[in-house]
């Protein structure tokens, strides 16, 4: 009787111990087929212009001949980082963007996260709804969600302000102390949507037993939602953390949208708006060299908040 069974793999036993998969194993070609669709793209987008920063960031233009003489690149070695690090703007800028971080960043994930807790109580009708008015902003590219803000902050075209004016606020979205803030709404009402789905996605995969049982308990919606729920999503809650402080270091759109209306934000106001400014001056090893202490600024403190959150939580 023929056997028309499906052969089975076998598995070939090799010297010093190693196996290896006959009849059905992927092959290489199979593998590098599915992998360089990724990782060409990775290296000639990514790793190729890192590396290229990495270069310019230690090289130097220098001139022969007095002011009319011939100019030529060198190797500096660290001299640009200790231009960037004795620059003024470079620290003003470092230190505005950290009080919009400190700021910006809890109250927008705190915002994220009530809104993924009203969206997971069986209590709030028309979800599905709320859960698109939401994540709706995040589909707003941000160039255009600053220039659509910039006419509302304006004070000679915002029927906003001009509402607040009739009713002797007289509100200054554009001034010196308000400016950051008008920036930081923007970006909270951009990101919100985003980490509340996060947040979200990770509330609908905690077991519905767990909530039974507390009930059964004794508990209450609300010490389910802060007792439960917030515990267990804690990793999607630093998740959303640690990209929350990758974008702020990022921060470019909003200021440079608002400085059109505003003299309140100069070229420099951000780390990157000052990278950008630098490099528009042909000084490219500057903006390198910038721009790379600014990568390692979002490295260290992303890491170390990962790094501490896990040390709390045992992990």
């Amino acid at each position: 009787m023929t056997d028309i069974a499906p052969r089975a793999t076998r598995v070939v036993a090799k010297p010093g111990g190693r196996r290896r998969l006959n009849g059905g194993g992927p092959r290489a070609g199979t593998i590098f087929a599915f992998v360089i669709p990724f990782f060409l793209p990775f290296v000639l987008f990514y790793l190729v212009p890192v590396g290229y920063a990495l270069w310019q960031s230690v090289r130097v233009v220098r001139r022969t001949g007095g002011q009319y003489g011939t100019s030529y690149t060198t190797f500096g070695g660290f001299e640009q980082y200790g231009k960037v690090f004795q620059n003024d703007e470079f620290w003003s800028s470092i230190g505005r963007i950290g009080l919009f971080g400190i700021v910006q960043v809890p109250v927008m994930l705190f915002v994220a996260l009530v809104i993924a807790l009203l969206l997971d109580t069986p209590l709030l009708r028309l979800k599905s709804v709320f859960r698109i008015a939401a994540f709706m902003p995040y589909a707003v590219p941000g160039v255009i969600a600053a220039i659509m803000w910039s006419y509302l902050y304006s004070p000679q075209l915002s029927p906003v302000v001009d509402l607040l004016n009739d009713i002797g606020l007289k509100p200054d979205f554009l001034g010196p102390g308000a400016v950051l803030w008008s920036a930081a709404n923007i970006s909270t009402w951009l990101w919100t949507g985003y980490n509340m789905l996060i947040m979200f996605s990770a509330l609908q995969s905690i077991p519905q037993e767990l909530y039974e049982a507390a009930k059964l308990d004794g508990a209450s919606n609300w010490a389910i939602a802060w007792r439960i729920k917030v515990p267990i999503i804690a990793p999607s809650i630093v998740l959303t953390t640690v990209f929350s402080i990758i974008g702020t270091l990022q921060l470019y759109a909003e200021p440079a949208v608002l400085r059109q209306i505003s003299s309140n934000i100069s070229s420099t106001f951000t780390p990157n708006m000052l990278a950008y400014a630098v490099a528009s001056g042909n000084n490219y090893q500057q903006a390198a060299a910038i721009s790379v202490v600014i990568a390692v600024i979002t490295f260290v403190l992303s890491f170390g908040f990962m790094r501490l959150t896990s040390k709390r939580a045992g992990l």
